[in-house]
């Protein structure tokens, strides 16, 4: 459990989810983290929970002033930067074009891609000057949706495509001295909601319900939790995988390989 020893690394939505989740397994690697995200409760809870070995950014990512920052405070305390994730997101909770409010639109489109691809865009150029000097590592967190439809309404998917293009662009610029990866969750249990403007268009659905749904959608059957992730952010952030950049770990149950349903 010490494959990131010695590491320092900045989490971006690291208050919940799977941000949440890969913040607590990189500590456990023996990583140092910087977690920034929007929540002052949490971000006081975690400070208070693990102490000297972490440090917490209360921000907003779609503002280079909150990675400048985060870059800043990290380095200050811990005095280099080896792995940005750039896992803060938002989602469209499903609503199809057809169910668009047309006087939302803008509104909308703007609140997605400015946290999902422009957020993560920012923080990259707030960061990567100082990963060069470790020879370090980019890990963003995609979604099944940058791969396939129905994963999200057409907003949710045009953004996370759009930050497959990212993963790409960036690793082939940014080599041979930065490694650029991502990790593509499938349906994962978690309480990321739909954006506030969308919320009155959103079809509710039951836990149960839901869970029986996202199980239904892939080979292995499985309804993942935030933790089933960490396996991939730990091989990408380490030594491990100094060999890979341009990357996509899909950890999605298998959803390349399903294929016509199965009757059985």
């Amino acid at each position: 459990m010490e494959n990131l020893k010695g590491k320092v690394a900045i989490v971006t939505g690291g208050t919940a989810g799977i941000g949440e989740a890969v913040s607590r397994r990189f500590l456990e690697e023996g990583a140092n983290v910087c977690i920034v995200g929007r929540s002052k409760t949490k971000l006081e809870s975690l400070q208070n929970e693990f102490g000297e070995r972490t440090i917490t950014i209360s921000g907003d990512v779609s503002e280079y002033t909150s990675h400048q920052e985060a870059v800043r405070e990290t380095v200050k305390k811990f005095g280099k930067l080896d792995i940005f994730v750039s896992n803060a997101g938002v989602f469209d909770g499903f609503v199809s074009l057809e169910k668009l409010p047309e006087n939302r639109m803008d509104e909308a489109f703007s609140s997605i891609f400015d946290i999902n691809v422009k957020g993560g865009l920012l923080g990259v150029k707030a960061a990567y000057e100082e990963l060069r000097k470790t020879n370090g590592n980019i890990i963003f967190t995609l979604s099944n949706a940058s791969f396939y439809p129905n994963g999200g309404g057409p907003i949710y998917t045009a953004s996370k495509h759009a930050m497959l293009g990212l993963v790409r662009e960036l690793a082939y610029e940014l080599a041979p001295e930065i490694r650029v990866n991502g990790v593509s969750p499938g349906g994962t249990i978690t309480k990321l909601a739909a954006i506030p403007s969308l919320q009155d268009v959103v079809e509710t659905i039951d836990p149960e319900t839901r869970q029986k749904f996202i199980e239904s959608r892939n080979p292995l059957k499985l309804a993942q939790k935030a933790e089933d992730h960490n396996g991939a952010y730990v091989l990408l952030a380490s030594n491990q995988s100094r060999a890979i950049t341009g990357t996509v770990i899909e950890s999605d149950g298998g959803l390349g390989v399903r294929g016509m349903p199965n009757s059985n």
